[in-house]
């Protein structure tokens, strides 16, 4: 039996003689060394002593300012020894459930002080030195725009950059991750509060970020992108992108958040950035509901907890302990 063509196929027929069908339709194959162009869910990924499982349960990333001017009050500079403050703030950090460190010398707030790449070096490569010796099962992060820091830094002991200026166009810092094959962090920055539509114009910095990236040599599997809360935004811009942070997951990379005492939570509950805790752990939920990976914050028993509750909602993540099926 010969079947009729349908409407508007200018009698095209279709059955099984071959004429017709996904026969008659022209496809194209990948051209030669073209990747599948469709991510699949990220793989493993080791960050020197840690292996991050992606999608099992929400990471940790705790907060070392190593700088005099830090916007949420706990710049570990005012102490008399910043480096034993910051390896005995680290080591309660872990305890606390801390996965990563994240080590920062330059103040990222507004107004804050332009300091040198010498001095920032002289301020992080101590403290990351130190804790490589106390907590060697930790991973280690060194928060920084400049190539210079990063490299002194990597030299020291970290094991993942984390650059908040990863949408710039200088290479130098992909680069660097490429050489040293080290994982790198790419978060979404803007001079000014400019967009006409918010998540489409962050996804799509993050690609060409992303794509940079990749034509520097770093492997697809060692690319994290963070939507930069605070970062180039207003605080309506923040809470716009808290609200569509599920949509960050079409870059198919593992997503990083820091929200941590932000000044977008202070308006909201008009608190100090020490008073913000509550309001920290309730993006840190919704976070984990949106399928972020890693939470990056200063309170970090309170959002430990927390994300390791909802993660066993969202994720069906179980403690060792649990007796029963996991």
């Amino acid at each position: 039996m010969t079947e009729r063509a349908l409407p508007g196929e200018r009698g095209v027929v279709h059955g099984k003689d071959g004429r017709g069908g996904g026969a008659s339709t022209p496809s194209f194959a990948l051209p030669d060394g073209a990747t599948p162009g469709v991510p699949a869910d990220p793989r493993p990924l080791a960050a020197g002593p840690l292996t991050l499982d992606w999608g099992t349960r929400t990471y940790v990333m705790g907060v070392l300012n190593v700088t005099p001017d830090s916007f949420s009050g706990d710049g570990l500079l005012a102490a008399d020894d910043p480096v034993a403050a910051a390896v005995a703030l680290a080591m309660r950090m872990v305890e606390d459930g801390a996965d990563v460190l994240d080590v920062g010398g330059s103040s990222s707030r507004p107004g804050h002080a332009r300091i040198t790449p010498e001095d920032e070096t002289a301020r992080v490569v101590p403290v990351i030195r130190a804790l490589a010796t106390a907590l060697p099962g930790t991973a280690l992060s060194v928060d920084t725009t400049s190539p210079a820091v990063a490299a002194a830094a990597v030299d020291a002991g970290a094991h993942l950059l984390n650059d908040v200026w990863g949408v710039a166009d200088d290479p130098g810092m992909v680069r660097l991750a490429a050489e040293r094959g080290v994982p790198i962090v790419l978060m979404h920055n803007r001079g000014e509060a400019r967009y006409r539509n918010l998540v489409a114009e962050v996804v799509a910095d993050l690609q060409r970020a992303l794509d940079r990236a990749l034509d520097a040599g770093v492997p697809w599997d060692q690319l994290i992108v963070d939507p930069g809360i605070g970062f180039g935004k207003t605080p309506d811009h923040n809470l716009a992108l808290l609200h569509g942070l599920e949509a960050l997951r079409i870059l198919g990379r593992p997503i990083l958040l820091g929200t941590s005492r932000k000044s977008t939570l202070g308006k909201v509950l008009d608190l100090p950035a020490g008073e913000r805790v509550e309001a920290t752990i309730a993006t840190t939920a919704l976070a984990v509901e949106a399928g972020v990976d890693i939470v990056r914050v200063h309170d970090v028993r309170e959002n430990a907890r927390a994300s390791r509750m909802a993660d066993a909602v969202v994720r069906g993540w179980r403690p060792e302990s649990w007796e029963g099926p996991k």
